[in-house]
């Protein structure tokens, strides 16, 4: 444990945001895995949950969680995905 003050107070500032990053890459990692168990079992709900999971990972890029270039990979694999379904 760091003696100085400023030390102190970066240590716990970088706790805070560790938990507030795991927490958004959690529920970006859920909504991601809802919009592919939807996809398997009900095309027309996976269209609400691909909005809702591009949602959130426009949420994490802003957030600064995801590069935007990760951000595009991941909202083009899904959209791709979704395509596929739909036909």
């Amino acid at each position: 444990m760091p003696n100085i003050k400023s030390a102190v107070k970066r240590v716990e500032t970088i706790r805070k945001r560790t938990l507030r990053n795991t927490r958004i890459k959690s529920a970006l990692k859920t909504t991601i895995r809802k919009f592919e168990e939807a996809a398997k079992t009900n095309p027309e709900e996976a269209g609400l949950r691909l909005r809702n999971a591009v949602k959130a990972i426009d949420k994490a890029v802003t957030k600064g969680i995801l590069h935007k270039n990760t951000a595009a990979r991941k909202k083009s694999r899904l959209t791709k995905k979704f395509n596929k379904l739909t036909g």
